[in-house]
């Protein structure tokens, strides 16, 4: 194959280190902007918080120094010395800010390491090892089948890839019988149901605990059911299990309450919850005054940045100076590379005020009449194109605002996310937000009759009858985001 040069021309869009920066903080929810100011702040000396001067004694500053260091940034770069210098404008750099995940911030500076508030689910099933007395073997066998239980409190492993795992990752020699023998104990521990290999041994194993610490013929039975009859159960064919039973009606229902009570996730609410992560902290204030919706932006969206005058300081004192040594420019590149940064990211934090409240104040265009009423139904259908075109911004930046902010309103707090949805006509022509259908829709499945509870078929008629122009596949489709069963699964005695 023959090689040849060639000339090329061809267009590429590449994204430019400070908006990349705008893109990460619109991201950052209110809750988490001051930790990433402080961030910002710790990294970069020429950043500081305070009030900024006047815009007539900021462009003077700025034109002061718009000059400097340019000289010493062009001196060090004809010396050839890479390793002194790299320009920081440079498309291949990457900054820092690109390396460093918004949402995780990094240990502060006075040495004190934060320590969890929660308890884990492993945490708490090693505490309990000590109960069960075992030798040294025996508690290496008792942690790697711990490690081996996720977080729902499963045990996903079988018994020989656990003694394999013994085997060749810690050269412990086992038997089935030693593993099977300290899950069995494991499945004593708290909280109930732990350790077990599928949802019917998790339910029988809190069952049995049930019938130590309180027999009853209503746990019985339920017993019986989950022991002898699952997959009945499970498809809910009651009559079959009733009749294989010898069950009479009231006694199957006592039996199925004891069932309800029982955690099929045992190991998923186990660890204590930080109830300060509990909080929403909102983004925006939408109150209605005389029929005119006010918008005010969280003031921790708003804070007060500068650069610092001491860094100013030092670049002017550099060009009064005469002797100009190769440290001194090294150090002048240094200071005028953080004082450029720490104007760009003060410029991104007010492009990104700007964001938000352009953003919102279309939402609320839009959706004038919930913000009046919080009637649900009053949401008109909105998607992202829409509040795009009224802004002028990109569909992305849309998107990374709607999904992490929220507002509070007389009725309640929102996520921005909320406000969007799409449109179904109706036989009038008019179109309507698929959320209100969803609304009738779970109001329907709300009042059925249990006994004979409504098939999708049966649903899509109700609603046609009402004027919705919706399928039968759609009718399925709004019933699994709404996180309800089918017909089947519904039914109860």
């Amino acid at each position: 194959m023959a090689m040849y040069q060639g000339l090329q021309q061809k267009l590429q869009q590449k994204l430019s280190p400070q908006q990349i920066q705008l893109m990460k903080l619109l991201q950052v929810p209110t809750a988490l902007l001051e930790e990433r100011l402080k961030e910002e702040i710790e990294d970069n000396p020429a950043l500081e918080m305070g009030e900024e001067v006047s815009e007539e004694q900021e462009k003077e500053s700025t034109d002061d120094l718009d000059g400097i260091g340019d000289t010493a940034e062009e001196e060090l770069g004809s010396e050839g010395d890479d390793d002194l210098y790299t320009d920081y404008g440079d498309e291949d750099d990457v900054a820092e800010y690109k390396m460093r995940e918004d949402h995780v911030p990094e240990l502060q500076g006075n040495g004190v390491i934060p320590h969890p508030v929660s308890t884990s689910l492993h945490e708490m099933l090693v505490e309990q090892l000590g109960l069960l007395n075992l030798d040294t073997v025996g508690e290496k066998i008792a942690e790697q089948i711990i490690g081996s239980i996720d977080d729902d409190g499963y045990l996903r492993r079988d018994t020989n890839s656990i003694v394999d795992d013994l085997a060749f990752k810690q050269n412990i020699i086992v038997e089935s019988k030693q593993v099977e023998d300290i899950i069995r104990s494991i499945q004593h521990f708290d909280p109930s149901g732990i350790a077990a290999r599928d949802v019917q041994e998790c339910l029988l194993i809190q069952l049995r605990r049930k019938m130590n610490n309180s027999p009853s013929a209503s746990v019985k039975t339920a017993l019986r059911i989950i022991e002898f009859h699952f997959e009945e159960f499970t498809k809910r064919h009651f009559e079959k299990v009733i009749k294989s039973l010898e069950l009479n009606e009231s006694v199957f229902k006592e039996a199925m309450q004891e069932i309800r009570k029982l955690n099929p996730k045992p190991g998923a609410q186990a660890g204590t919850i930080n109830k300060a992560e509990q909080y929403i902290i909102p983004d925006f204030f939408a109150y209605n005054n005389g029929g005119e919706i006010e918008l005010t932006l969280n003031q921790r969206n708003a804070p007060d940045l500068r650069v610092s005058n001491e860094y100013k300081g030092m670049l002017r004192d550099y060009e009064k100076g005469s002797k100009k040594d190769k440290r001194q420019k090294e150090a002048v590149v240094f200071i005028k590379q953080k004082i450029d940064s720490a104007k760009w990211f003060i410029d991104a934090i007010k492009q990104r005020q700007e964001t938000l409240y352009l953003t919102m104040q279309a939402i609320i265009t839009l959706q004038h009449n919930f913000f009046l009423t919080g009637d649900e139904a009053s949401l008109r259908p909105m998607i992202l194109k829409d509040i795009a075109e009224r802004t002028g911004l990109d569909i992305s930046t849309i998107s990374r605002v709607a999904n992490s902010k929220f507002v509070q309103t007389e009725f309640g707090s929102f996520r921005l996310k909320y406000f969007f949805s799409e449109s179904l006509s109706t036989d009038s022509g008019e179109e309507v937000s698929t959320r209100e259908v969803k609304n009738i829709l779970q109001d329907m499945i709300l009042s059925e009759d249990k006994h004979s509870p409504l098939s999708d078929d049966n649903l899509t008629d109700m609603l046609q009858a009402k004027g919705y122009n919706i399928a039968r596949r759609t009718v399925a489709k709004y019933r699994e985001l709404l996180n309800i069963p089918v017909a089947r699964l519904r039914k109860e005695l």
